[in-house]
């Protein structure tokens, strides 16, 4: 069995402003889960914890931890919130620990029918106190109680944000580790003895002979303590030493997990013992209930080459042994790791699987997507907006041309404030990226996002080793058609917008930028010193077209140079504004920086 579906009525932020009514056909949030990996990511406060939280509120963890319902678990003013669990694909072994609320369902597929278990969770509250509910399960809008033993099967494991690996792991009489190992089928043998206690009998033997066999060091002891409690009490009595319990749970609460050989072992490595032992719950052989793992934070003390180890192993779970497992993360490094349709991205109380049954993506889109889709583009997963750029010149250069137009008032908000990301695609294929956002259900993510490409229509073009300038009306008309082949491929959408380089290169624009020029050019003679820069707009030409221009360290200089520049900082709001060479720039950044 696994959990396919989770629906909230106003719990936490998955609220509506415009009533505080539940309407069961109306969800906040109904979010459809897979069987495997589900990993959320998004933002702080965009509604992952609050997923997680839900499903263990209603499911209770394997750690017996219990949660107490706060006002702050309601939205807002709502004076009641509702959570649904939807169970499916529950084998016989499952689905008898539930036969008094078995659902099911006409299967359009097979032609009979569907087995499902549906939970149900609602609480109410009033000014003064928060009401108990029972959880409830079966159809109609309360359901009924579930037993307690019921309620056992479905515990779910979790591992907390902030793990303190070595407290859990430490022996003690609430250790976590002996609620683990206990719960194991290696020790779930009813009356029969194993060998590990076997062993403990013959070694509380062996410590009782030698405190009172005299021909043993530890007699002396034994012999001075019995001399006073024969005094204390009477002649006959005498003490005995012995292993404190031979009964297996008191013995697993002295036992400690540690990494072989390894001394004083760091956070990340403890974290990841930790994390290995409680997930030790969903590999049980004795278990016939839910298999499923929370595990908010994953990345928490892990560096980032541990963070692929890690998840690369549980994305396995599902394969190797019908684990399902639901995370949450912050860290690019995972999010580049796993399949694109294992994400689910949580912007402002809403969330979108990225599935092949809900992104407008096709399969080859999928495919190039999971090939391209490194460490820094996943940050995109992450943002408030994006920017598209196709290569490394832009993306060096626009994080300071923000903070530039910010300083002249141009924009309120740099790239940094506004949770822009600047994502380079090293190639045109914008269009593969935009589909991550576009939805079949037509409800997309709606996020602002600005595509920076070069016309690529040339002013200059090199015949027999001349460098001549093309007719005007020549690029004026093959730009007026790339324009419209632009916008009409990818302005079909608010949120989505193109800015072209009218000026063929985003170099060229620089260059007839009336105000970035003479910087631009300073750079340029610097870095190519050895060029002959006396007719400087046709050499440029002829480096771009044989593409010896250095772009990269070009964009470094100039980087550098915009925030500390003289000229560039006497530069006035209206100079910039009225730039037309850079206004594409300008209005891109605009765009996504609101």
């Amino acid at each position: 069995m696994f959990l396919s579906n989770i629906k909230l009525w106003n719990f936490r932020r998955f609220g509506s402003d415009e009533t505080t009514e539940i309407f069961l056909d109306k969800p906040n949030l109904d979010l459809q889960l897979k069987e495997g990996i589900n990993v959320l990511v998004g933002e702080n406060d965009s509604g992952k914890t609050a997923i997680i939280d839900a499903i263990r509120l209603v499911l209770k963890t394997q750690d017996y931890e219990w949660y107490r319902i706060t006002d702050e678990d309601f939205y807002k003013t709502s004076n009641r919130f509702r959570i649904e669990l939807r169970f499916d694909k529950l084998a016989d072994e499952e689905a008898k620990n539930f036969i008094e609320w078995i659902s099911y369902e006409d299967d359009a597929t097979s032609g009979g029918k569907r087995f499902y278990l549906r939970l149900i969770y609602d609480v109410e509250r009033n000014e003064s106190r928060i009401f108990p509910s029972d959880i409830c399960a079966g159809t109609g809008e309360k359901g009924y109680p579930l037993t307690a033993e019921a309620k056992d099967y479905l515990r779910v494991t979790y591992l907390k944000p902030l793990r303190d690996a070595t407290t859990e792991l430490a022996p003690g009489k609430y250790s976590r580790l002996s609620s683990i190992l206990f719960s194991s089928e290696v020790f779930d043998k009813g009356l029969k003895t194993t060998e590990l206690e076997t062993q403990l009998l013959d070694f509380n033997h062996n410590v009782e002979t030698f405190f009172s066999d005299n021909t043993k060091e530890g007699y002396i002891i034994k012999k001075i303590i019995d001399d006073y409690i024969q005094q204390f009490i009477n002649n006959t009595t005498e003490s005995t030493f012995s292993f404190s319990s031979t009964d297996i749970k008191n013995i697993l609460t002295k036992l400690e997990l540690q990494i072989c050989n390894e001394i004083n072992p760091g956070l990340g490595t403890l974290n990841r013992l930790y994390m290995a032992a409680e997930l030790l719950n969903l590999k049980r052989g004795n278990w016939n209930g839910l298999r499923l793992g929370l595990i908010e934070e994953l990345e928490a003390h892990l560096h980032p080459q541990a963070q692929m180890k890690v998840i690369e192993k549980l994305s396995d779970s599902y394969t190797n042994d019908n684990i399902q497992l639901i995370l949450t993360t912050h860290s690019p490094n995972i999010a580049s790791k796993l399949q694109i349709n294992d994400l689910i991205i949580c912007i402002d109380g809403k969330c979108y699987p990225l599935g092949e049954n809900y992104t407008n993506l096709e399969k080859q889109d999928y495919i190039f997507l999971q090939e391209f889709l490194d460490v820094t583009k996943a940050n995109l997963f992450f943002a408030k907006g994006l920017i598209f750029v196709e290569g490394w010149a832009e993306q060096i250069v626009l994080s300071s041309f923000a903070n530039f137009l910010k300083n002249k008032g141009i924009i309120s908000k740099s790239i940094t404030e506004a949770g822009v990301s600047i994502i380079n695609v090293g190639s045109v294929a914008f269009l593969r990226y935009t589909k991550i956002f576009q939805r079949k259900d037509s409800l997309d993510i709606n996020i602002p996002i600005s595509i920076i490409t070069d016309s690529d229509i040339r002013v200059y073009e090199k015949i027999n080793d001349t460098i001549t300038k093309r007719p005007t009306k020549v690029i004026e008309s093959e730009l007026s058609e790339k324009i419209t082949e632009s916008e009409k491929k990818f302005n079909w959408k608010s949120y989505i917008k193109v800015f072209l380089a009218e000026k063929w290169t985003f170099e060229y624009a620089l260059y007839s930028s009336k105000t970035f020029s003479q910087v631009f050019q300073e750079i340029v003679k610097n870095i190519h010193k050895k060029t002959d820069w006396s007719n400087f707009e046709p050499k440029l030409a002829e480096k771009l077209i044989e593409q010896t221009l250095d772009k990269t360290r070009i964009a470094y200089k100039l980087n550098n140079e915009i925030n500390t520049n003289e000229s560039l900082i006497a530069l006035k709001k209206e100079d910039i504004e009225s730039d037309k060479a850079i206004s594409y720039l300008v209005e891109a950044i605009k765009f996504v920086c609101k």
